[in-house]
Parts: C-alpha cells; sequence; structure tokens
C-alpha cells in the first residue's frame, strides 16, 4: 500500500519532479511497464521493427512528462500505458501499410485465435483491429476497455479486474463477449485498404 501510494506521488510531480523522483518512479514502474510490452510484442510477427524496450520507453516518457493529467494510482497510469502503446503500434503499422498495401495478411482461424495471442502477420491486421476496437468502443466502453487493457497492455484478467474496479468473474464474461464480437467484425468480409488509409 506504501509503494502504491508513493508510486501515485511520483507519478504526480514527474513532469517537475527531482532527478532523484524521476530515478525512483523509473525503479518502481518502468520494469513492469517493459514486462507487459514484452507480452504484447510476443504476439507480434517475426521480424518486427518496433522492439518491446522502444514502444515501453516512448510510453514511459509521453505519460509522465504529460500537465494535464492528475493520476489517480498506479491502475489509471497503467492503463493509460496500454491505450499508448495501442497508439503506437497503430501509428507504426500505418506508415508499413502505406509502404506495402497489404501483402501476405492472413485472417485468423477461429475466436480462439483471435486474442490475446493474435499474430499480426501485416500492419493492415493492426489497423483493422484498431477500428473493429474503436467501434466496439461505441458500442461498449467497458469491453472496449478490457480488449485495450487484455491486448494491448498485455495485463492478466485478474489485472484488469482490479484497473477497472470489477470482479474476475465479470472480466472473464466480458472478454469473452468482446473477442467474440471483434472476431465477426474481423472476418465478416475483406478489408478496404483505402478506407483503412483514411482512417
Amino acid at each position: 500500500m506504501a509503494a502504491t501510494r508513493e508510486i501515485t506521488r511520483l507519478l504526480n510531480n514527474a513532469a517537475d519532479g527531482t532527478a532523484e523522483e524521476k530515478q525512483r518512479l523509473a525503479e518502481l514502474v518502468y520494469g513492469q511497464l517493459r514486462q507487459l510490452a514484452g507480452r504484447l510484442m510476443a504476439s507480434e510477427r517475426p521480424g518486427h521493427t518496433l522492439q518491446a524496450t522502444a514502444i515501453a520507453t516512448d510510453a514511459y516518457l509521453t505519460l509522465i512528462q504529460r500537465r494535464d493529467v492528475h493520476w489517480c494510482d498506479r491502475y489509471h497510469f497503467f492503463a493509460a500505458a496500454a491505450r499508448a502503446m495501442r497508439r503506437l503500434l497503430v501509428d507504426h503499422s500505418r506508415v508499413k501499410n502505406a509502404q506495402k498495401r497489404g501483402a501476405g495478411w492472413e485472417r485468423c482461424g477461429s475466436v480462439d485465435d483471435l486474442m490475446p495471442a493474435i499474430p499480426m502477420r501485416a500492419p493492415e491486421e493492426i489497423l483493422a483491429l484498431d477500428q473493429a476496437l474503436s467501434r466496439l468502443e461505441q458500442r461498449d466502453s467497458r469491453q472496449s476497455q478490457i480488449v485495450e487493457l487484455r491486448y494491448f497492455g498485455g495485463l492478466t484478467e485478474e489485472e484488469a479486474a482490479d484497473i477497472l474496479g470489477t470482479s474476475v468473474r465479470t472480466i472473464k464474461r466480458e472478454w469473452s463477449v468482446a473477442r467474440a464480437w471483434l472476431y465477426a467484425e474481423l472476418t465478416r468480409g475483406p478489408v478496404n485498404h483505402d478506407r483503412l488509409q483514411s482512417h
């Protein structure tokens, strides 16, 4: 509990903190952020040009420099980190998609394969998932948050339950429903690459 309070205090003072406070904050949260990025990148295609360390570092530096956010607790921070990592992957994929125009995309074969270990074989898979997740957010914001935390944040069901303030049973149920809905969205027809480009 003391460590949790310390993390929250350091996060809220990060932009103006001393060098010692910034070092302490890095010791407390960067390692876990690096682990989350590592879990996320483990599902990526071989040879991905983004590395877990780069994703973790970029997300960390972006978040601790924000002055417009009051961090409620470390869970709030890691939820924001999951979203930041999602944005990094999507932005990177947009660049790659513009270069490749979708060569070699393979769709997932089953709902169970969709997440959390869906291999992102090509940039437009990430873009398609991002678009589907945005549609899910309009339909059910909590399910969208769960997918973001579980897939992009690499969090366990227990960790996601802590962040969202709900039960593990609810997370399991909503995760299953969201996964099936996303599978249906991602397999219902060919992807319009021009639409992906303009998104």
